[in-house]
């Protein structure tokens, strides 16, 4: 890639977009990022100029997004939240695709989720599967990521996970605990984007780590790993949402949603590709087993306030 081009980070003051743009500003590239929090701190100082999104002015967007090669979308919500509903982020996101088009951006590398389905009755994954088509049928040169759980020193699940297994004497599992996950490393999610942007060739790539576990394995590892006397049990899904929403109100945050319930029992959290990440959670975990958990990780405070 051209050191000389811009490309812009939708997200980068957040947590994947982050390391994305650390990895292009290694490689010499000029970045822009877009994000709903202009006013947040920005890590990066001068080295990112920071713009709005402009949703509602499609005109100043495409302004933005003229002279960028590629554009790394990482926008989404997680779940309907403050009037936010996921209605919104796939009306905006097509707006930005749009956007793209006009302003002449090159290429664009969008993260969308494992087993996306335009058939699923749950909104986040046919949401996601919808922008998808959206997107392919744009006309833009297009690389489509696929993640599971992306874990990470800011990461929300794994850190939870550990935070109420450091906390509390019983830790909860829905159901039986047999539904898989394969998480990939944020480091490998970011060098998957960033290298996928300097190909031409369209393609559609689950992002994945190299091990698969059972939920109920993965809770055990962590607990294992940092010496948490927890019990872990196993409750009917019903029974463990009720516990989320107990401990939600007491953190201020959205633990657990009934979707993502749905889709762990799903067994959506899984590929049947090859891994396309390298680090092992097991390796990350055991080098930072006295920060994980440590401190509770906010969705509702990182992302709406």
């Amino acid at each position: 890639m051209d050191g000389s081009e811009l490309h812009v980070v939708t997200g980068a003051l957040g947590y994947t977009g982050q390391y994305i743009t650390r990895r292009l500003l290694a490689l010499g590239q000029r970045v822009m990022t877009l994000t709903g929090h202009p006013d947040r701190p920005n890590p990066f100082g001068d080295q990112v100029r920071v713009a709005p999104f402009n949703f509602d002015d499609p005109a100043a967007l495409i302004d933005s997004l003229r002279g960028a090669a590629v554009l790394y979308n990482t926008y989404w919500v997680r779940f309907n939240y403050s009037g936010m509903t996921f209605e919104q982020p796939i009306a905006h996101t097509r707006t930005l695709f749009r956007a793209a088009k006009e302003a002449g951006v090159r290429r664009v590398v969008h993260v969308s989720i494992a087993n996306p389905s335009e058939a699923s009755p749950l909104p986040y994954y046919k949401g996601k599967a919808v922008l998808e088509r959206a997107l392919i049928e744009s006309g833009l040169s297009y690389a489509i990521l696929r993640p599971t759980v992306i874990f990470g020193d800011e990461d929300i699940l794994i850190n939870n996970i550990a935070w109420l297994l450091r906390r509390f004497p019983v830790f909860a599992v829905l159901g039986a605990g047999d539904y898989k996950i394969q998480p990939i490393f944020v480091e490998d999610m970011a060098d998957l984007a960033v290298t996928l942007g300097g190909k031409t060739e369209n393609t559609i790539v689950d992002a994945v780590g190299p091990e698969v576990y059972t939920f109920d394995t993965l809770v055990r590892l962590i607990a294992k790993t940092i010496r948490s006397r927890a019990r872990i049990v196993h409750v009917p899904p019903r029974l463990g949402l009720f516990l989320a929403q107990v401990i939600g109100l007491l953190v201020g945050d959205v633990v657990l949603t009934r979707e993502e319930a749905d889709g762990l029992l799903a067994n959506l959290l899984v590929s049947r590709g090859p891994p396309s990440g390298r680090m092992h959670l097991s390796e990350w975990l055991a080098q930072h087993a006295d920060a994980v958990g440590a401190k509770y990780a906010s969705e509702v405070r990182r992302h709406y306030r």
